[in-house]
């Protein structure tokens, strides 16, 4: 049956989410915005669209990205997709007050203006269920502090291209360390020229080096941080 031929709204539900799933796969905007009205009006929670049709079409993506089956333009497609699913989902979100994966501060280090990779990034935290709220580029620590006090993310992420800009994710985690709120959040850091043995040094809690592993290591740090709160 060729691709035109698929009516969203004759599928039945289960058969219309893994439909949505291929059309994440393939980056196409208009066919999520549709599956996304189309359940909301059979009655489906926007929590239940957002991690059955969307989060988990995303991680079909995510996965393939990580084991290079798809790269950077195509996942920047399906990311795109996702985006115009949430946003129709975000406000219903909010009023339902549904759980939330956690919440992230992003954006590229002072000196730097590259975003690709930061992009790509957010889109994928926001296509796990995270709340994003990007910084863009070129931050200085002043900037990332006065988002983490306003926004009190769990997650502050910092991206770096040039081997000239990386030194500054130190400037800006000393700075946290001598304001005593180094251990309120979680770094991640990530870019091109970084490694492992650079996160450590600096005291990043993970580097990350694609987007793919980002998502991974954000949930696996919140799940812990969460479990340390309640524990």
């Amino acid at each position: 049956m060729a691709d035109e031929d698929i009516i969203l709204s004759e599928l039945p539900d289960d058969e219309l989410v893994l439909q949505m799933h291929d059309d994440l796969y393939d980056g196409l905007k208009d066919e999520i915005e549709e599956g996304t009205r189309i359940l909301l009006d059979r009655g489906w929670t926007p929590y239940d669209v957002l991690t059955q049709a969307l989060v988990a079409g995303m991680k079909i993506v995510g996965d393939d990205f990580r084991d290079g089956i798809l790269f950077v333009p195509e996942v920047l497609l399906s990311a795109n997709a996702m985006k115009s699913g949430m946003t129709i989902l975000k406000p219903l979100l909010a009023e339902t007050g549904a759980p939330r994966m956690g919440k992230m501060v992003i954006g590229t280090v002072k000196g730097d203006i590259h975003d690709i990779g930061k992009n790509l990034v957010a889109m994928m935290m926001e296509g796990a269920g995270f709340e994003v709220l990007d910084l863009g580029i070129n931050n200085s620590v002043e900037k990332y502090l006065e988002a983490l006090e306003a926004e009190q993310p769990d997650i502050l992420g910092m991206s770096a291209l040039l081997t000239t800009t990386m030194p500054y994710m130190k400037v800006v985690i000393d700075t946290m360390k001598e304001k005593g709120m180094r251990e309120d959040y979680i770094v991640l850091v990530g870019g091109a020229p970084l490694n492992e043995e650079f996160g450590r040094a600096i005291g990043a809690d993970a580097y990350c080096r694609d987007a793919a592993v980002a998502v991974e290591t954000a949930k696996q740090l919140v799940a812990r941080k969460h479990n340390q709160l309640s524990a």
